[in-house]
């Protein structure tokens, strides 16, 4: 049995995700209907990942485009067990998946700051506002854990998402050179928003080096 099966049984029999049903009811009362090309009145909830949602695939059915990676399930639930305020999923009115977005909080003193490790949404249901809803939800949660920042990073060739990261008030904080490994490997933009408790927004002003290697990221 492997480590993530492992962390599945015990939180299974636990019940742990089950004590969290009030705080989900409070998200899945705040659904949203919006126009899409896709559906005229699309309607989705927000809640917590549970661990089924990541045995049953429910994640990994999401991740169908070029830009987005696919974990094994122990990595999932590291995250899930870990940071569970910060992994929601979008579902539809069937409890389908239809998006996600986890992170992790990382750093310390003005460089704690929480870390979108990935956000994805269903090629049918884009441009449907669930992006941005998730995104919000996740930001109250780095703002709860006291965080000066959300970071995040992004292929320097995916302009969509360079462009909707900045409506939602990202910015280009540095180049990472290589942070991409393949043939050929790829730069990465590092971006930032600061949160509620960076008023003065120290968190983006200009990086001290700008471009910077992958490796000198571990020395933030």
């Amino acid at each position: 049995m492997n480590f993530g099966s492992i962390i599945y049984w015990l939180w299974y029999f636990f019940g742990f995700w089950r004590d969290r049903c009030e705080y989900e009811v409070l998200l899945v009362h705040s659904s949203r209907r919006r126009k899409s090309r896709n559906y005229t009145n699309m309607t989705f909830f927000v809640r917590e990942a549970r661990p089924t949602d990541i045995m049953n695939k429910g994640i990994s059915r999401v991740n169908l485009d070029y830009w987005t990676e696919t974990y094994n399930a122990g990595f999932y639930l590291q995250y899930l067990v870990t940071w569970p305020d910060l992994f929601l999923v979008a579902v539809d009115p069937n409890n389908v998946i239809i998006g996600y977005i986890m992170g992790k909080v990382e750093g310390d003193g003005p460089n704690w700051h929480s870390h979108i490790t990935a956000l994805s949404v269903d090629m049918f249901h884009r441009r449907c506002g669930i992006a941005s809803d998730i995104m919000k939800r996740f930001e109250q949660a780095s703002n709860r854990r006291k965080g000066h920042f959300c970071d995040l990073y992004v292929r320097v060739s995916n302009q969509t998402a360079v462009d909707m990261y900045k409506k939602m008030g990202y910015v280009i904080y540095r180049r990472v050179l290589e942070y991409y490994s393949g043939e050929p490997s790829e730069d990465a933009y590092d971006m930032r928003k600061p949160l509620d408790r960076d008023v003065d927004r120290m968190s983006v002003r200009p990086a001290p080096k700008d471009p910077i290697n992958s490796d000198e990221l571990f020395e933030d």
